[in-house]
């Protein structure tokens, strides 16, 4: 591990330079957006967008015939909780700014594509007006914070909610760039000493070596894949009430294609807090990864090598050092799932929740599905709590019993299934954005991803596993946005129609997954799969989920591992 006074004879990366020369992360981005003639914004500012929850990208389809600038646009949405009115501003902003779909993310946001520099504008005063942000969606900051969404069968749920709103705000950076471009349109001087000077009380001048993630969880469900976050709190309920939580330390889940160096990693547990030393906890955690993690190797600078390499203990008392307390002994707690409810469920207070399945996340209008009119209309109509699932999915929660069967008509009527939504390989399935707006991805994702379960639920049915519930995920590129190395089968693309394939993780979230086979062309996934999904059909034990019987069975021994 590199800290700051062992690093000093090595180079500090571009992005760890520009920070220092403009601490306020303002850049030239005002400028370039009064700038009619601009096409773009410059190489340097497309870093400082990030810190502002945006990416400027292009349109890979289209590149033969020119580059077309687009940039993604990402809201800072603490557990993914938005208001019937909130949805409607989202909703009009995609259509007016964007490509007309509104894309939720496994972090419990709403990405906006397509957006072109001249609606860029626009879209961040709609945001805002709407009493949302973007400000640290993106960037070497703490991302979006999560919080199981499910009303489930818990009042606790609310509370942990709001402790994940209030660890977003005491998390935020404060430089006034954001105020100033974004809602008075104004470029700050550059040259200022107020600002060429500015540290944040917090972050520092510098700000963190890179992102780093937050997730809030409610066993048994494991909805957030907490353990894949870099800090995580495990809430843990005694006799009906919130003692405290767990908290997990160290996680995080891209690699680069052929750096070893690089790798997945599941957070370990430091111990047990009580509810008074959220904040304390939170804040430690986010120092500690600023001050020990490495500014002159971005592939080497996320905190899980920090806790890889200088070991739980030092973390601990690192952290508990920062927070001024120690850690109690972790409580128990156990894991089943980390999937959705979907369909109708009642919450404690005799309201009911919808979990709607929205498939790779994509909320849009198909001739056959038209859910972007769907929840438009909802939200219009009925004063429902829109929640985002890192699973890429909706609730409608606070649904009165009088206004159930109203909203069944209306999503039936455009679509929008409320029973018998997708099958069980579909429920499960995760995919990125990938091609064409990203400019990451390597192969298809997203528009490649539900044809491939398609073909892989012929092979169950044929195999005795029709509607067997298996986790399969896939991501474009090694990065791991949509949590691939969780998942019991995994695919990571490797270039155009050739992935990666993992396989064995824990259906409850605890076990990352192994590379099986590394460099599998499109139309031979399912070949390549046949004979390990045959032998589970026959060898599984009772209840045995996939991942664990490849844990037991092709993992057991090292000669076992057939990678090549």
């Amino acid at each position: 591990m590199t800290t700051a006074a062992e690093g000093a004879s090595k180079p500090l990366t571009r992005n760890e330079q520009l920070k220092l020369a403009i601490p306020t992360l303002a850049g030239g981005i005002a400028a370039t957006l009064a700038d009619t003639q601009a096409a773009c914004f410059s190489a340097d500012d497309e870093q400082f967008l990030k810190f502002h929850g945006i990416y400027q990208q292009d349109d890979r389809d289209l590149r033969k015939t020119g580059k077309k600038h687009i940039l993604m646009v990402r809201g800072r949405i603490p557990g993914g909780v938005l208001t019937a009115a909130q949805w409607l501003v989202f909703d009009r902003l995609a259509t007016q700014c964007g490509n007309d779909t509104l894309r939720i993310t496994t972090r419990q946001s709403i990405q906006f594509h397509g957006v072109v520099k001249d609606q860029l504008g626009p879209l961040m005063k709609g945001i805002n007006d709407a009493l949302v942000d973007t400000l640290a969606a993106c960037g070497d900051v703490n991302r979006n914070v999560m919080a199981s969404p499910a009303p489930a069968d818990s009042p606790v749920r609310e509370q942990v909610y709001e402790d994940a709103r209030r660890v977003s705000e005491a998390l935020l950076p404060v430089t006034k760039a954001y105020h100033a471009i974004w809602i008075d349109g104004v470029q700050l001087n550059l040259e200022d000493p107020a600002n060429l000077d500015f540290v944040d009380p917090l972050y520092g001048k510098q700000y963190l070596p890179r992102k780093f993630k937050t997730a809030f969880v409610l066993p048994p469900v494991n909805d957030m894949d907490v353990f894949t976050n870099d800090l995580g709190f495990i809430g843990i309920i005694e006799n009906g009430q919130l003692a405290g939580y767990n908290v997990t330390v160290g996680g995080g889940l891209g690699r680069s294609h052929g750096n070893d160096a690089t790798y997945a990693r599941l957070a370990d547990v430091l111990g047990f807090i009580r509810p008074a030393q959220l904040i304390a906890a939170a804040k430690a955690v986010l120092t500690f990864h600023r001050d020990f993690g490495d500014r002159t190797d971005r592939k080497h600078a996320r905190l899980k090598y920090v806790l890889a390499e200088r070991g739980v203990e030092f973390a601990r008392k690192e952290v508990e050092q920062r927070a001024g307390f120690h850690f109690e002994a972790a409580r128990p707690y156990q894991f089943t799932t980390t999937g959705d409810q979907l369909g109708w469920q009642q919450q404690v207070d005799g309201q009911w929740f919808l979990g709607l399945f929205i498939e790779m996340g994509r909320v849009k209008d198909t001739a056959d599905i038209r859910a972007k009119t769907a929840l438009r209309k909802i939200a219009e109509q009925f004063p429902v709590e829109f929640r985002l699932s890192a699973n890429q999915n909706v609730y409608l929660a606070n649904v009165s019993t009088a206004d159930r069967p109203k909203i069944d008509a209306l999503l039936r009527e455009h679509g929008v299934k409320t029973t018998n939504q997708a099958s069980a390989l579909q429920a499960e399935a995760l995919g990125c954005p990938a091609l064409p707006t990203c400019g990451l991805a390597l192969a298809e994702s997203e528009r490649y991803l539900p044809a491939l379960v398609g073909r892989l639920e012929g092979l169950c049915s044929e195999i005795g596993l029709a509607e067997q519930t298996i986790k399969i995920r896939m991501t474009g590129c090694p990065n791991g946005c949509a949590r691939p190395y969780s998942a019991e089968i995994g695919f990571v693309g490797k270039a155009p129609g050739r992935y990666q394939i993992w396989l064995g993780a824990s259906p409850e979230g605890t076990r990352l997954s192994r590379l099986w086979r590394d460099n599998v062309k499109d139309p031979e996934i399912v070949n390549e799969l046949r004979p390990v999904l045959t032998r589970y059909a026959t060898e599984r034990q009772s209840g045995e989920s996939f991942g664990n019987w490849v844990d037991r069975s092709l993992w057991s021994t090292a000669e076992t591992n057939p990678v090549h």
